[in-house]
């Protein structure tokens, strides 16, 4: 929505109706990924794209009759085997798309979010694309990280597990279908929410290019982070050595990160994982960053003797103990891991276990509820990307 939002809202602000199309999910090549959309205007103006001129007239003429008729719509694009000159994806993708009229009486919050995303500030509107009762197609909540949702969805079961997987994907940086069952059920289906997120991505930055960097980027990536790996070392930080990383940098740790810092690119959301175990790199480099503004996480590789130097070298800098109380080395938690990828693991079982509250214990051996009051990283339920994420008897048709 964010490419053409200051069209919709230059209508909305003008008290205009207008039909809405969104991508709520893809599969193989489709060529817009979700949150895309395409606006159809009071006169019949066309704005924006869901795939790149496959479906468009399609989702156009669907448009017009929602505008029309005030009920929404969830339907399905793909390639057809009967007919390869039909309407469909001629890449081969198969796209689901959510059309909807959008007026100030139909989305009264739309003022507020786009404020928000003009500020920067990290907000996502979750919409009920999909439920057995058509009374709750078209209900949205606008959420924030850290404040109430705006609304309900009318059932208290719903929003506690929508709104927390909600904050679980504003905390990435990335929208997505999910699926519950009719009043939330974790474990259910039958109601589809999408969530569309307006955030960046959260940073992940990874000192030191050795074998433990390139594990740890493969997982930050996989957890959704922008990760940045750097090195003084041209020889080995290399774009070739970690190809899973959005950037690799040569510079000094420590001045790389006091840049970012007065560029204001580190945010609250930003973790810092420091693997180079070398005293002329991490001293310097842990001065700057535990004397930075709050951070998610800042973690430290290196043995117990390791640790200890450290902190005898930060001390004789002038550390305080408050300060390297934000340090959580040894990093990672204790899973006994060994190699590269499993300290990966580790590292990244911290971090969420930070982020959300955990304890880091096995979960059969403890009591009470598997997400804590504050959590809702994924949704319970089947991934909306599986293989039938619409019920046999909806897909291709309007919903």
């Amino acid at each position: 929505m964010a490419d053409d939002l200051p069209e919709l809202l230059r209508w909305w602000h003008e008290g205009e109706t207008v039909g809405v199309a969104t991508v709520v999910a893809t599969w193989r090549s489709a060529p817009r990924q979700p949150g895309a959309t395409m606006l159809v205007g009071p006169q019949g103006e066309a704005v924006g794209s869901v795939s790149g001129g496959c479906v468009e007239g399609a989702v156009y003429e669907l448009a017009q009759e929602v505008v029309e008729t005030g009920t929404p719509a969830l339907q399905r694009y793909g390639v057809s085997d009967e007919d390869a000159y039909a309407v469909g994806l001629t890449c081969g993708g198969i796209l689901d798309v959510y059309v909807e009229k959008v007026s100030r009486d139909s989305h009264p919050e739309l003022g507020g979010v786009a404020e928000d995303i003009a500020e920067g500030r990290p907000v996502a509107v979750a919409t009920v694309v999909a439920h057995p009762d058509p009374v709750w197609v078209g209900r949205r909540v606008v959420i924030h990280p850290d404040l109430p949702p705006t609304s309900s969805f009318g059932s208290e079961r719903a929003d506690a597990a929508i709104v927390d997987d909600a904050r679980g994907l504003l905390a990435s940086g990335h929208s997505e279908t999910l699926t519950y069952g009719p009043d939330g059920e974790r474990r259910g289906e039958g109601m589809r929410v999408f969530v569309s997120v307006h955030a960046p991505a959260a940073r992940m930055l990874v000192f030191g290019a050795i074998d433990f960097a390139a594990a740890c980027a493969r997982v930050g990536k996989f957890l959704g982070y922008h990760v940045t790996v750097c090195d003084a070392r041209p020889i080995f930080a290399t774009a070739s050595r970690f190809p899973e990383a959005d950037e690799v940098v040569v510079e000094w740790p420590h001045r790389y990160l006091q840049g970012e810092l007065d560029a204001d690119r580190i945010d609250e959301r930003t973790v810092l994982c420091v693997l180079t175990h070398d005293p002329k790199f991490d001293v310097p480099l842990l001065e700057v960053a535990l004397r930075m503004p709050e951070v998610a996480y800042i973690g430290a590789m290196g043995s117990r003797r390791t640790h200890d130097d450290r902190m005898t070298r930060l001390r004789e800098i002038g550390m305080s103990e408050p300060e390297l109380g934000r340090l959580s080395s040894p990093i990672g938690l204790d899973l006994g891991a060994r190699t590269p990828e499993e300290t990966a693991v580790s590292i990244a079982a911290e971090i969420i276990a930070m982020r959300w509250g955990g304890r880091g214990e096995r979960l059969t051996a403890v009591d009470g509820p598997i997400h804590h009051p504050n959590t809702g990283w994924v949704n319970g339920s089947s991934s909306p990307f599986g293989e039938d994420p619409l019920p046999q008897h909806a897909q291709g048709t309007t919903i």
